[in-house]
């Protein structure tokens, strides 16, 4: 890309059979996903060993987005020794049943064990059914002696703060965090490049084949912060919703035939979560995108965003 012009780079998604996902993707994002399987997960940017986002459009279309970057750090990063991997995994979630209740381990935590990757993340609610809730933190600190013998007898989830949510709010959940998504949620979820995740309760479920998905109680009793609750969490609802030491994450919002200018000299990742337009720069032809789609803008690209409907969009900056 250095002997070339950048230009915005649009990801293939990956989408992940899940037993409480649904079709809810292709039915808000129109997203071509397998009939009659439940996908749970797409995953929109990613640079794991097993996944990795390809780009969707233009002269690139075809390679991994982890490979563009390492052979043009600086067109595409703004600079040229930008880590590896891609600091970022960004999904959209269909929750039609509820998640497990799980962790994620801290980076103090994934050193003492000597495994697993650490994982924080925020969750976007883009849709939410009458009475959704999510599960964060608990609902006061307790002890790793009191939440194992909640553990053992079947209590788990009484101990978790239950919190009702609405479309709009951004839920801050740093690594160690007990939490689980309930069902009837839609959210775009913004996360460090981790798939590491100890379950530790699944609500006493069987799998297809009627057997109970594998649990991980130890990794997840070194894992939890068991002082974290629902009160000492963020939620957001416009502005800079995240700001953390991995990500920051705006909200925006613009009407039809409305412009944004791109900053040049810093990398930018768009979710669009609703609406319409297109990237635009004097030198290279114009990227449309549209609700769903998710928009790696290079550090080197100097164009703006022309809106053609009513949009709101979540935009990612390191």
């Amino acid at each position: 890309m250095l002997a070339m012009k950048p230009y915005p780079l649009k990801t293939v998604p990956i989408f992940k059979q899940r037993l409480w996902g649904g079709q809810k993707l292709k039915e808000a994002f129109g997203k071509n996903l397998p009939p009659n399987a439940k996908i749970g997960e797409s995953w929109e940017l990613a640079d794991l060993p097993q996944d990795k986002s390809l780009i969707a459009n233009g002269e690139f279309a075809g390679q991994t987005l982890a490979a563009l970057v390492e052979s043009h750090p600086e067109a595409i990063a703004g600079r040229k020794d930008f880590a590896k991997p891609f600091p970022l995994l960004i999904k959209l979630l269909d929750a039609q049943d509820v998640l497990s209740v799980q962790v994620h381990p801290d980076p103090q935590t994934c050193r003492r064990m000597g495994q697993g990757d650490p994982k924080t993340e925020c969750w976007y609610v883009i849709d939410a059914e009458p009475g959704a809730v999510i599960y964060k933190g608990l609902k006061h600190p307790v002890t790793k002696d009191q939440f194992t013998q909640a553990i053992e007898d079947g209590t788990t989830a009484d101990l978790l703060a239950k919190v009702p949510v609405k479309p709009g709010e951004c839920h801050f959940l740093p690594a160690g965090t007990a939490h689980a998504i309930g069902a009837g949620l839609l959210i775009a979820e913004i996360q460090t490049p981790s798939d590491t995740t100890y379950r530790v309760f699944d609500w006493n479920r069987v799998d297809d084949a009627g057997q109970p998905r594998q649990l991980h109680i130890d990794e997840a009793l070194e894992s939890i912060h068991f002082d974290v609750t629902a009160e000492t969490l963020p939620v957001a609802t416009g502005g800079r919703l995240v700001d953390c030491a991995y990500f920051k994450v705006d909200k925006g919002h613009r009407m039809a035939d409305r412009q944004l200018l791109l900053r040049l000299g810093q990398m930018q990742t768009l979710i669009i979560l609703s609406g319409e337009g297109s990237i635009l720069s004097a030198q290279i032809e114009p990227v449309e995108f549209r609700a769903g789609d998710c928009v790696v803008v290079p550090a080197s690209y100097e164009g703006a965003v022309r809106f053609t409907a009513e949009t709101e969009y979540l935009t990612i900056t390191l």
